[in-house]
């Protein structure tokens, strides 16, 4: 389990986080959200050790992640959005470089993965698109079979087809028991596979929650009038979506976007309803 106690850390004297709790159990994809610059990839690096709190913990099955410990290092691995590759690397040379440290690496679930994203293995990087090299880079992480992955923006610059498989091969990945945090600002892509949900704002965390406890807590109506009582309404084709405070225990599908906005602009209310 990844767990986060009490922590603070700053750039300088730029506070990002302050006293900070949370906890990622084991065998969720959990969504990692927020506006730019709240820190959502600071947090990635706090739990993988690159970064070391101001004041608190952060460890993974209970090491401290800031003394990268090899046996802690072995079992999480970080995909930032953006990589430096060198110029002659091949997705299987770039696997190749990894694979000592990670005893769990299947070199077959690699090849199975690079050829569900219809990429080849010993292609140079040079030569593909950003979008066929980060499906390597996505294929390599999960060939390692570490039990903790943070993904930085996987999504980022892959067509809708490549979102799709890899929506289906992270929740099989999910089924084996790993724990997957996505911090990501492309919502859609990944709305029907996070749950639960994690939203921060500047030194907070508005909401750390379930999607079934979101869905007991708000209701999310498509389709009426705008409501005086919304927390976020949006205009949509037939009618308004609206997020509101669920009084009466309906059933609803959540709208990750709307959960968003809402949670933004109606922290203290959100804060009571959640509490």
């Amino acid at each position: 389990m990844i767990e986060i106690r009490n922590l603070d850390f700053s750039y300088k004297k730029t506070p990002v986080f302050s006293n900070i709790n949370l906890s990622f159990p084991e065998g969720s994809i959990y969504g990692l959200l927020g506006e730019n610059g709240v820190g959502k990839t600071t947090l990635l690096k706090l739990i993988c050790g690159l970064q070391r709190p101001t004041v608190g913990n952060c460890t993974v099955d209970g090491m401290t992640s800031h003394d990268r410990l090899p046996e802690m290092l072995q079992h999480i691995f970080f995909l930032p959005d953006e990589v430096t590759l060198p110029d002659n690397a091949t997705p299987q040379r770039y696997v190749n470089e990894l694979a000592p440290f990670y005893p769990t690496f299947s070199q077959g679930t690699f090849l199975h993965l690079m050829q569900e994203f219809e990429v080849e293995p010993d292609r140079k990087f040079r030569e593909m698109s950003f979008g066929q090299q980060k499906k390597s880079l996505i294929a390599a992480s999960l060939s390692l079979g570490t039990d903790y992955i943070l993904l930085d923006e996987p999504t980022n610059g892959l067509d809708i087809p490549s979102k799709s498989q890899f929506r289906s091969i992270l929740s099989k990945i999910a089924d084996e028991g790993k724990t997957i945090i996505i911090s990501t600002h492309q919502v859609k892509d990944v709305e029907n596979l996070i749950d639960p949900i994690v939203i921060l704002s500047h030194n907070a965390v508005l909401l750390d929650a379930s999607v079934q406890r979101i869905t007991e807590k708000l209701y999310f109506e498509y389709g009426g009038a705008q409501r005086d009582d919304a927390l976020y309404s949006e205009m949509l084709p037939g009618g308004y979506m609206n997020v509101v405070a669920n009084t009466t225990g309906e059933e609803s599908q959540i709208n990750i976007e709307a959960l968003f906005n809402a949670v933004l602009r109606n922290k203290e209310r959100i804060n009571a309803l959640f509490a």
